[in-house]
């Protein structure tokens, strides 16, 4: 044996099992290559009836799909054998060598070409070849490659890939063998006929399933509406059903088609009425079926209406079903046979649509029986105060109806005391009520106002009321629009709301009451309700007189600029939530039935209401840019209401010529030495705006044009050193002033013209922008110094209270917001969230908030 020999068997036994390997895998690649449809086609067809969706397909359809699949298989084997060659033994070698670096198995084997003879060159052909066998020690076999992406470019493998998967987590092998029950005739006699079926209540009972194979004759009670399925496998018409539960076979059909309909394989009904349910034929069973009606679902009103002050309605009611309800509508329409047919009511009223609300549902939890509350303000609705009648309706999930026995009520309304608010919204309610009422309305305007003084608080009150008495009488002439009679209406509103608020004396009159009241529940017993009640009331008559004694405090200061608030060492702070915590502390006491205690300190807080006193947190040393801009603005808002005030009693006497001087010499005392006095700070050297009088040359209306002018020139010099730039605050007062020195150009003109009713309205939107303005430039003061400057009580004898944030925490020194305490501090936790809500709910009926904040306020609502 030559040394050739040896190197050869050498390598055929280092490269045997590595060899082997790598031919197998090549193998593989060659079988996947040349039959991956056929696995492809297997594992879709396969997938296909492990999901059963044979059961849900004609037979025909059936034998279609399986007998294209056969075909496609036969394909698939046929290119698979056409493809398939299995590797060489030269091929494998190749393959191996190829993995492995310089090619060693060819070198090993290769043999000199030249220089054979020469001892050197053998000498180095010989140690090249040893090296090269060395490096065939670490030959390992070569992984195959079983990628076929470039034969199947639309990945249709993988489609068969989850069909399968897909099937073996949802379907069953077992489903596979009811394809036999779909041969021909006789194709399976030796496995009998059998048949499955399930019984499926409706969802919403949240009752089980039943497989009518595990139960055995028997009686079985089952919602109606529940749902029969049945399949029968084997000879068709070995097995047939039997019922009388449902109306699937018409009265009128003839033998052949009841026969049809019994022995289809694949059956579904409805269970509509109790009856017999049978499967006749080999492993049959009869069923007796108990139907247990659906019932309708009720509602019903429950309990009174409640109504807040101001308007939102309480409706509650109460709704029930035997497997829940599903959603519920309140319907209101007038009853107008009920109505009183007088006065603006005595003609047909003009068409309404239907008011249709929502009834509210529980969020969680059972939906069969429940109480709650539905909630809404129909103070501003045309049919407010007036019989209506109420229509509850639910329905169930089934969609059965339930309605509640129509109820004639009074719909619940704002109730308005102010003699002139109550004849406004009496008005307002005519004019809803048909517009060709708009002449009588323009008419009992003008006799209940004329004598303005008598009735009307503030000249802009009876502004109002004239602005909008002339716009009734100039539509009661043409076609009122929709849009206009609401915007008169909400004008009217919006007017009859500012006479009701009342001033100091009305609100202090409403919180004597509410004080009186709560007292005379405590001597009489009154419930735990009726005190909430009563003490909700008493909350909010005394936040109303804080509210009116400000205002009045403010004035007094502006009237009287040089007087200052001493105090003295027997008068002690305290805040609003001092306050707070008092009326906490006497309803605490109610309600445990120490009835004494409750009216001795109730007796302290009139005491202590009666001897209120308003101040500012700082005097007017050492003030910021901000306060004196927040001064310099209410002085320059101060001037633009004299103006307003000056030109309404101009435009007065124009129309009443000399009743001015037959009204007293009050007014135009007053106004004479508000005159003065404004000519006065002028010769002192004051700002133009601040004390502009009429010249006494000039005309009355240029005068007041001079004034307008004057006053428009300070607020554009204001303007230009406002503070807070750069914020959105700052930026927003910046808005409203400009609008406001837009408005007052706009008297200015209307003033030159002898336009004074034009003038009044420009200068009503001069003080309303102003006003913004001013409230936007506090915010921006607030954002800066990161603390408010509210105001406070002060009360002779009273204990200092603590300061408090918004939730009713104390704050530091420093200012800084919030502390490590609980929010409530002791107090009732139920009922002070449900005081946060009920102030949610008043705060978001205020239309005049900003956008922003009712849309928060709102989403509040939403999710509490």
């Amino acid at each position: 044996m030559t040394a050739r020999d040896d190197l050869t068997s050498e390598i055929d036994a280092t490269l045997r099992r590595p060899l082997f390997l790598t031919r197998l895998g090549m193998g593989a690649e060659v079988i996947v290559r040349a039959f991956w449809p056929l696995w492809s086609i297997a594992l879709a067809v396969l997938g296909f009836l492990m999901l059963g969706l044979q059961d849900y397909m004609p037979i025909e359809a059936v034998w279609v799909v399986l007998a294209a699949a056969g075909l496609a298989a036969v394909w698939a084997v046929l290119r698979g054998t056409r493809k398939f060659v299995w590797p060489s033994q030269e091929s494998a070698l190749a393959r191996l060598d190829a993995t492995l670096p310089g090619n060693p198995i060819l070198a090993a084997m290769d043999s000199q070409a030249i220089g054979a003879s020469d001892p050197a060159s053998l000498a180095v052909w010989k140690a090249h070849q040893a090296r090269m066998a060395a490096r065939l020690k670490n030959a390992k076999a070569a992984e195959p490659d079983l990628r076929v992406s470039k034969a199947d470019p639309f990945a249709l493998r993988y489609v068969a890939v989850l069909v399968f998967l897909v099937a073996a987590v949802f379907g069953s092998v077992l489903k596979v063998q009811t394809v036999s029950a779909m041969g021909p005739t006789g194709s399976n006699l030796a496995a009998g006929p059998t048949w499955e079926g399930w019984l499926e209540p409706p969802y919403y009972t949240g009752r089980p399933s039943i497989y009518l194979n595990d139960i055995d004759d028997a009686r079985l009670e089952t919602p109606e509406g529940s749902r029969v399925t049945l399949r029968f496998y084997g000879e068709v018409g070995a097995l047939s059903v039997t019922e009388t539960v449902s109306n699937r076979v018409s009265p009128t059909a003839t033998p052949e088609e009841v026969v049809e309909a019994s022995t289809n394989t694949a059956q579904e009904f409805t269970v509509t009425r109790s009856g017999r349910l049978e499967i006749q034929g080999p492993g049959g069973r009869l069923w007796e079926i108990v139907a247990t009606p659906d019932r309708a679902p009720e509602v019903a009103r429950d309990g009174e209406i409640e109504m807040s002050y101001d308007g939102e309605a309480q409706i509650p009611f109460t709704a029930k079903d035997d497997y829940g309800i599903s959603t519920g509508t309140a319907r209101i329409q007038l009853a107008l046979s009920e109505v009183d047919r007088r006065y603006g009511l005595r003609i047909d009223p003009e068409p309404r649509d239907v008011i249709e609300l929502p009834l509210p549902m529980p969020i969680a939890g059972d939906r069969s029986e429940f109480t709650e509350t539905l909630v809404d303000n129909f103070s501003q609705h045309p049919w407010a105060n007036l019989p209506v009648t109420v229509s509850l309706s639910v329905t169930d999930e089934a969609d059965q109806l339930g309605e509640a026995e129509p109820q004639v009520i009074d719909l619940p309304g704002r109730r308005f005391f102010d003699p002139m608010a109550s004849a406004i919204i009496d008005l307002r309610r005519s004019l809803l009520w048909n517009r060709d009422n708009a002449e009588d309305i323009a008419m009992l305007m003008r006799a209940v106002s004329h004598r303005p003084d008598d009735v009307f608080r503030s000249s802009t009150d009876f502004l109002r009321l004239r602005t909008i008495m002339r716009r009734v009488e100039a539509l009661s002439r043409v076609s009122m629009t929709d849009d206009q009679q609401a915007e008169i209406a909400q004008a009217m509103w919006d007017l009859a709301i500012r006479l009701e608020e009342g001033d100091l004396e009305d609100a202090l009159e409403r919180l004597q009451r509410a004080q009186d009241r709560l007292s005379e529940a405590m001597r009489n017993g009154a419930s735990d309700q009726e005190i909430a009640e009563l003490m909700q009331e008493l909350r909010e008559a005394t936040d109303d007189y804080l509210r009116q004694l400000s205002r009045q405090a403010q004035q007094d200061r502006e009237n009287n600029p040089d007087q200052e608030m001493t105090q003295n060492q027997n008068m002690m702070e305290m805040s609003q939530n001092d306050l707070q915590d008092m009326m906490d502390r006497i309803q605490e006491l109610m309600e445990q039935g120490r009835m004494a205690e409750a009216q001795e300190a109730l007796e302290q807080l009139r005491q202590m209401m009666e001897n209120m006193q308003v101040t500012q947190g700082q005097g007017q040393q050492g003030q910021s840019p901000g306060e004196q801009a927040m001064e310099g603005l209410a002085e320059t808002l101060r001037e633009q209401q004299g103006l307003s005030d000056q030109a309404f009693r101009d435009l007065q006497e124009q129309f009443n010529p000399g009743q001015q001087g037959q009204q007293g010499q009050q007014p135009s005392q007053q106004g004479q030495g508000q005159q003065q006095g404004q000519g006065q700070q002028q010769g002192q050297g004051q700002q133009p705006g601040q004390g502009q009088n009429g010249q006494e040359g000039q005309s009355l209306e240029g005068s007041l044009a001079d004034r307008q002018r004057a006053l428009r020139q300070e607020l554009n010099r204001q303007s230009q050193n406002l503070p807070g730039a750069g914020t959105e605050a700052g930026d927003a007062a910046r808005d409203a002033l400009d609008r406001a020195e837009g408005a007052m150009e706009g008297a200015e003109q209307a003033l030159r013209e002898n336009d004074l009713a034009g003038a009044i309205d420009n200068q009503s939107e001069a003080m309303e922008a102003l006003r913004e303005g001013m409230r936007n430039l506090g915010e921006a003061m607030a954002q800066q110094q990161q603390q408010g400057q509210g105001q406070q009580g002060m009360a002779d004898g009273a204990d200092p209270g603590q300061q408090r944030d918004p939730l009713g925490r104390n704050v530091g020194s420093n200012g800084q917001i919030g502390s490590n305490e609980n929010l409530l501090q002791g107090e009732d936790v139920y009922r002070r969230a449900r005081e946060l809500l009920d102030e949610i709910r008043r705060r978001s009926g205020e239309g005049e908030r900003p956008e922003e904040e009712l849309e928060y306020l709102e989403r509040l609502l939403d999710r509490f």
